[in-house]
């Protein structure tokens, strides 16, 4: 294990650094602030960056909530920025929007129910297409939870697989289907040429921005976690899955971290931080050359672009809690808050022995 020293810095000062960066995807288990993170990066790179643009690929779209403000499938700027833009993309609409309106319906179906996950490697296509004629400088994507992400970083292999079957259907059934569109009068722009044509275009996309994702370069995935069991586990898998698609992650958030500040502690809280403890232990042992960023819990939501502004700075210099255990301003703390605490305790029981009295 990696002593402090040897430890990479506990903040995302690289990734700013990094002025070759094109995507930065983030990403984990559903909960644990990704939509706040992502929002956060993207904010503090649109100070060191030309034009950024932050994507919601995740259905429930907490992108409006984090930024108190309605976004769409089209860009927009975000209010208070110049170069920041925001949207919110839905795989399964967008696609289903994508058929209809290319008259594609019962071919397209039929392809998707023929290979899984096909849909959404269409529409992320489709998205990635559109996203690359708008030059943006750097790209980060809000991803859905864990298994979402997983199944959209397939999608070069998916779309594959799908040309392949289309060629497959076309091969066996192509000369009864051009006689059945020239029979029922159906343009030429919605016969299987055509079908073929698209995929075919899309997976010349799919090819130079798969390169680009393998580039560590262009590049990165930043995990969002919290010090519990069930998010080192889905962290773990996606560290791995991601070395299998050959794409770079060398920073991970641990977010909801309780530091050992409050004057009186309960029982319960010692009994999480403890908890805490074990895990973030565990954290610094798996990824002992990762760039690992502590956060607060905080007893409040970071909802709207000043609370995101004034939260971003734990991003950039590590949190250190506002008291010092054993201390002797910490004590003094301590008495003056446990005086406090019996004065208003005697005042109820006072108040209770009134109305006890009158009764």
């Amino acid at each position: 294990m990696a002593t402090d020293q040897d430890q990479p810095e506990a903040t995302v000062q690289n990734i700013l650094d990094q002025e070759s960066l094109k995507w930065v995807f983030v990403g984990g288990k559903g909960g644990v602030g990704k939509t706040t993170c992502s929002s956060i990066l993207s904010i503090l790179l649109a100070r060191v960056r030309a034009s950024v643009l932050i994507i919601s690929t995740d259905p429930a779209h907490n992108l409006s909530d984090a930024f108190q403000q309605r976004f769409t499938k089209t860009p927009t700027l975000v209010n208070g920025f110049t170069n920041l833009y925001a949207m919110e993309v839905d795989p399964n609409t967008e696609n289903e929007e994508t058929l209809s309106a290319d008259g594609m319906d019962s071919f397209l179906s039929e392809l998707a129910n023929a290979v899984p996950g096909i849909d959404e490697a269409m529409s992320f296509a489709e998205m990635l297409k559109l996203v690359q004629t708008m030059d943006y400088s750097v790209i980060v994507f809000d991803t859905a939870p864990t298994g979402h992400t997983l199944r959209l970083l397939q999608f070069p292999s998916t779309l594959e697989k799908g040309l392949a079957k289309m060629m497959t259907l076309k091969n066996r059934f192509g000369g009864l289907i051009s006689q059945m569109t020239r029979l029922f009068g159906v343009d030429e722009e919605f016969g299987e040429d055509a079908i073929l044509g698209k995929l075919e275009g899309m997976k010349d996309v799919i090819e130079q921005v798969n390169k680009q994702f393998k580039d560590p370069d262009m590049t990165t995935f930043v995990c969002v976690c919290i010090p519990e069991f069930l998010s080192l586990y889905e962290t773990e898998r996606l560290v791995q899955e991601l070395a299998k698609f050959e794409i770079d992650t060398h920073n991970v958030i641990i977010n909801q971290v309780l530091f050992d500040e409050e004057v009186v502690e309960t029982k319960l809280l010692k009994a999480r931080m403890q908890m805490q403890q074990k895990y973030l232990d565990q954290f610094y042992m798996l990824y002992d050359d990762f760039n690992i960023t502590k956060l607060p819990l905080l007893p409040q939501e970071v909802c709207g672009v000043e609370a995101l502004k004034a939260f971003s700075r734990n991003f950039l210099t590590p949190y250190q809690p506002s008291l010092t255990r054993g201390s002797l301003e910490e004590v003094e703390q301590r008495v003056s808050t446990l005086k406090q605490m019996l004065k208003d305790a005697e005042a109820e029981l006072e108040t209770l022995r009134k109305g006890k009295q009158k009764a």
